[in-house]
């Protein structure tokens, strides 16, 4: 390399080095200004951090979602086993009236608190106010008494489960409501701080959309659970109108083989 050459090299490796210089000096302060914001973020991100940082609003929404979701399951454990084992006394029941023939032999031993116990009750003490007299106008009194008591029993066993169809229909505009209010805050505290960057938009963002994620946990099974307790809670009703059904065929059996009046219940009906 020629002398002019090498001191025309020598001197742009000098002008380099002095425009890094000056580049750095200047970005120098806008560097230690920055990193102040990037201490004082929220540096735990999970669920329950999250929920930490919230808004006490969008806190109430989560703990309210959360309770919800307790109840629905807490709900579906014990209709569950009440529906299982209503089904399974319904049955037996009705095993034990078909090795009988009239319903002076089921009014006998059929005795408690269950609702075949009380549709044959019902019966008996109709027949007792009638005075032993079975004809056509005491069969209608006879199904009235026991539609009656059918529509009771059914009201008994799904008591509870309106509260679990109202979860799962209000619980996603719940969290709606706390993502909202979770978003509006985020973006009052993005103005406050005069600063759009992700770091700092992100973390509040994802505290609001918590919220709606527990309104999706808490409303979907709801539903789930809804559909299903209300076909078990149909098919409950099902067996008790074949039990009703049967009653009524035992009232009409009776008078058949006496050919007469049947003897008054009244023991029976107490």
């Amino acid at each position: 390399m020629r002398p002019i050459e090498g001191r025309y090299f020598r001197a742009g490796l000098v002008r380099a080095g002095l425009v890094a210089l000056i580049a750095g000096c200047a970005l120098w302060p806008v560097a230690s200004t920055a990193a102040p914001d990037v201490v004082t973020l929220p540096r735990d991100l999970s669920p329950w951090g999250m929920f930490e940082n919230a808004d006490i609003v969008v806190k109430a929404v989560m703990v309210g979602l959360a309770f919800a979701s307790l109840v629905t399951w807490t709900v579906w454990l014990s209709k569950t086993l009440e529906l299982a084992r209503a089904r399974a006394v319904t049955k037996r029941r009705m095993a034990a009236m078909e090795r009988d023939t009239t319903l002076d032999a089921v009014a006998a031993h059929l005795r408690g608190g269950d609702a075949v116990a009380q549709l044959v009750q019902a019966a008996a003490q109709e027949l007792g106010l009638s005075r032993g007299l079975i004809d056509d106008d005491f069969k209608e009194r006879a199904a009235l008494r026991l539609e009656r008591v059918e529509s009771a029993m059914a009201r008994r066993i799904a008591r509870g489960t309106g509260i679990v169809g109202t979860i799962g229909a209000t619980a996603p505009f719940v969290g709606l409501f706390g993502t909202v209010w979770g978003i509006m805050n985020a973006f009052i505290g993005i103005s406050q701080a005069h600063t759009t960057n992700l770091a700092v938009v992100a973390p509040g963002i994802a505290e609001a959309l918590l919220a709606t994620a527990l309104g999706l946990v808490a409303a979907i099974p709801a539903v789930v659970i809804y559909n299903v307790l209300a076909r078990g809670i149909a098919g409950y009703r099902a067996l008790l109108g074949d039990a009703a059904t049967q009653v009524l065929l035992l009232i009409s059996r009776q008078g058949s083989l006496k050919g007469q009046p049947a003897a008054a219940l009244a023991p029976a009906a107490e």
